[in-house]
């Protein structure tokens, strides 16, 4: 099935993005781990077959090879998403949106969203742990309005999506529950799964090293080795 990649994304600016990792990590620290999760992510979705990527972004940075770039508009995070789902919207091509808080995901996960929506589903929803989302999929991007009044960073922001797809009719594929980067704790237990992956030595290698949220510092793991032949460069939701 034909599908558009969205990814959602700020970019990794000290102080301006996982504010919540500090502390224990500064700023510059705090920075690293999301560049290198912004970079996993980015092979990830470049390795999953698509018809269309594009980045819809909130800052400057480096466009991939083959995408294409989307400044996010909007006032406030439900917005936000409902423009990028519907200023990139293609006719009669699903698109699927994730974010660059799950840098474990991998292009099954994203097939199985796919394949959810080429068997029927109107939408595919990948639940986070925090209780927010880390994939929404949408046969018809312009359902993203089904968005624009439900509460976002809350710990029942994933609830409130999928009461208010159900309300519009649309009928919803659950994807596996993912652990996001939020805090230093999310960053320790997420990095090392899977361990090939710039993000799995970023906490380490943010340095000096990132202390460890319960004290103790973690063994510096070798660097990664990229996933795919692209060069390296709290839920969103």
């Amino acid at each position: 099935m034909s599908v558009q990649l969205l990814l959602f994304a700020k970019a990794p600016r000290p102080g301006r993005v996982k504010t919540r990792l500090c502390p224990p990590a500064t700023p510059e620290q705090a920075a690293v781990i999301a560049e290198a999760a912004l970079a996993d992510t980015i092979d990830v979705l470049s390795a999953t077959p698509a018809m269309h990527r594009a980045i819809v972004l909130s800052g400057q940075y480096p466009v991939p090879a083959g995408w294409h770039a989307v400044a996010q508009r909007g006032s406030g995070l439900a917005a936000r998403l409902v423009h990028a789902y519907t200023e990139t919207a293609l006719t009669g091509i699903p698109s699927l949106l994730v974010g660059m808080d799950t840098p474990q995901l991998t292009t099954t996960l994203l097939t199985a969203a796919v394949h959810a929506l080429g068997n029927g589903a109107d939408a595919a929803l990948g639940p986070a742990e925090d209780g927010g989302w880390w994939t929404l999929g949408l046969r018809d991007p312009t359902c993203a309005a089904l968005l624009k009044d439900v509460p976002m960073s809350t710990s029942d922001t994933g609830a409130r999506t999928l009461a208010a797809l159900r309300r519009g009719c649309l009928t919803v594929t659950l994807l596996p529950r993912l652990r996001d980067i939020d805090t230093a704790a999310d960053a320790y237990t997420v990095a090392p799964s899977p361990p090939t992956t710039r993000t799995a030595g970023s906490p380490t290698r943010s340095g000096p090293t990132c202390p460890h949220p319960t004290g103790s510092q973690r063994r510096p793991q070798r660097r990664a080795t990229p996933r795919s032949s692209r060069r390296s460069p709290r839920s969103i939701y």
